[in-house]
């Protein structure tokens, strides 16, 4: 009988999932009342709580009335008082006994941030609710799915708490692989590769899993687009060692973490005539066009987070892709869920988010046009009172002890799945390039690299990568813009470059400063092939996980670590002449 029941309890229904979803989100004012009364009571005799005089009430306007809106600063007391060991109830009324680490790649260093077993609940419903209605557009067999995932590992806080990366907490977790395998979707890659210590070494065999499995292969994903586009450009440069392992059946001698080599002894065999398919496939395409699906004949599409920081790789995404869909996966932080895409043959810059109501508590921060002013006395609403094509900024209340948090993220309203907003992400409220009255978005910076890289194209060349800096220790201070490229520019087309980049930042702010020389010339800086690789490698040193990496895209004064790693591999720099 028990066999009976693990039986049922492992198959995916599809339509009972999304049925769910749809009475959940058509009651979303409702919900979102009894998901904070559920948070505040499971809490009420926390310390921080009580400080601010609920008395135990538990309805929104009189938490909304008691207790204050917070930054990770005015938290991070009370997180590192629970990561040193402190068991009193200070948070959270059960104990904490898993620290999720944040990227860190914005600020230089990773937040501590507190995750239990009620964020794992939430990190599933979100994977099987996204996953019910992508593959109800984009159905697929029972096959395997090519995860470039990576987990970072897991080191003890000061008082003994299990601390790592969100991802890494997730993929630790039984119940993760549990849900991928009634999705049908296990990963190729044994665990030994996926939570190896070297990730250039799991990366080389996760392209070899990959390979050896190529007609089971129906997904190819990772959590963001940036390790997908990574991956293949890695691809481009060990192809033949790979058909060398294929052919032979012996793994690489660059391979030399034991566990891991031992896990791919167990599924490499010598295949001459696959190993003669890829040789084949790889020698015929030009310019590694549509490579994806020439290796994996099977995939019905791509996955990964495509938004925001990621948008920059979505063309060479699109050029290793060919014809396959590119699906952007949903929208969170290390701090907890936000939304679901439920619209998944949206392409990524259109992609829409919407919020599940009994995941979290949400709030929204309704802002001006621009991103000036932000901290104007502006009441926050309620998830189901935001208005169609507004700007907000998100705060939230979860079950992990984060009370009227700001996350940082602007978000616009693009329309409502029942009562539900469904979101889109604008930008990062903290990425801003400013020296005084200019206030340039990560989007601002991105349009700009645009524009000016379309001058790069009789060239053949493309920007590999790029980021930012505000140098105000010139006066004036001025914009520089990091490049890297994929091959040798010469010096009036970069100088061209330079013009454009400064004369693309179309903020009102901005242009008037540059005219007056209130701001300086902007500087665009060549740096040496590889140079984001050597940031990449920098964040895995710190104990990130590849996974989670996002290249920064404004470097602040204090991340004097990367700023060093920039200025040392300049190789050419251009002072913009646009507004002489």
């Amino acid at each position: 009988m028990k066999m009976l029941v693990e039986k049922i309890d492992m198959k995916f229904d599809q339509e009972k999932v999304i049925e769910e979803f749809e009475d959940l989100t058509k009651d979303a004012g409702k919900i979102q009342e009894e998901t904070l009364e559920k948070i505040l009571e499971q809490n009420r005799g926390t310390e921080y709580l009580q400080q601010w005089g609920l008395n135990g009430k538990t309805d929104p306007q009189t938490f909304k009335n008691c207790v204050p809106i917070v930054t990770h600063n005015d938290l991070e007391p009370y997180i590192q008082r629970v990561a040193d060991g402190d068991l009193s109830p200070i948070l959270t009324g059960k104990p904490i006994e898993t620290i999720s680490l944040s990227s860190g790649t914005t600020q230089g260093k990773p937040k501590f941030v507190p995750f239990n077993d009620e964020l794992m609940e939430s990190t599933m419903q979100i994977f099987k609710t996204s996953f019910a209605f992508r593959n109800r557009e984009f159905p697929i067999g029972n096959g395997k799915a090519l995860q470039f995932i990576y987990s970072s590992k897991q080191f003890k806080t000061k008082g003994g708490l299990a601390a790592g990366t969100a991802t890494t907490n997730v993929y630790r977790n039984a119940q993760f692989k549990k849900t991928m395998k009634t999705m049908c979707t296990p990963c190729c890659s044994p665990d030994e590769v996926i939570f190896g210590p070297d990730f250039h070494q799991s990366l080389y065999c996760h392209l070899l899993c990959g390979l050896i499995f190529r007609d089971e292969v129906q997904v190819v994903s990772s959590t963001f687009a940036h390790s997908i586009v990574h991956a293949f450009r890695t691809f481009e440069q060990v192809w033949e060692a790979l058909v060398v392992d294929i052919r032979e059946g012996v793994l690489s001698s660059r391979v030399t973490v034991p566990s891991i080599g031992l896990a791919m002894s167990k599924l490499l065999k010598p295949d001459p005539e696959l190993a003669d398919t890829i040789y084949n496939k790889c020698s015929r395409l030009s310019n590694w066009y549509g490579l994806i699906p020439e290796l994996f004949p099977n995939t019905r599409y791509i996955y990964g987070i495509m938004t925001g920081s990621m948008e920059p790789y979505l063309k060479k995404l699109r050029h290793y892709a060919g014809e396959l869909p590119l699906l952007s996966a949903d929208y969170g932080s290390s701090e907890g869920w936000v939304g679901v895409n439920v619209n998944p043959k949206l392409p990524p810059e259109l992609v829409t988010y919407a919020v599940l109501p009994n995941i979290a508590y949400f709030e929204f921060i309704p802002l001006g046009r621009n991103l000036n002013g932000m901290e104007q006395a502006n009441s926050p609403v309620g998830l189901t009172e935001v208005k169609l094509g507004e700007e907000y900024e998100i705060v939230f209340t979860n079950f992990a002890g984060l009370y009227r948090y700001r996350l940082g993220d602007v978000v616009k309203i693009k329309d409502f799945h029942n009562g539900t907003p469904e979101l889109q992400f604008v930008c990062r409220r903290n990425l801003l390039l400013s020296i005084n009255i200019d206030k340039n978005t990560e989007r601002d910076l991105q349009l700009a690299v645009e524009a000016a890289a379309k001058r790069l194209v009789d060239g053949k060349l493309e920007v590999v990568d790029f980021t930012s800096h505000v140098n105000v220790s010139a006066d004036p201070g001025h914009y520089v813009i990091f490049w890297e490229l994929s091959g040798e520019a010469n010096g009036e087309m970069l100088q061209d470059c330079c013009n454009c980049l400064d004369k693309a930042f179309i903020d009102a702010g901005y242009m008037s400063s540059r005219k007056v020389n209130a701001i300086g010339a902007l500087e665009l800086r060549i740096v040496k092939r590889g140079t984001f690789h050597k940031i990449l490698d920098h964040f895995v040193g710190l104990g990130g996980a590849v996974s989670q990496f996002k290249t920064p895209r404004c470097v602040g004064p204090k991340n004097s670590s990367l700023l060093q790693i920039l200025s040392s591999n300049v190789v050419e720099s251009y002072v913009s002449t646009a507004f002489c």
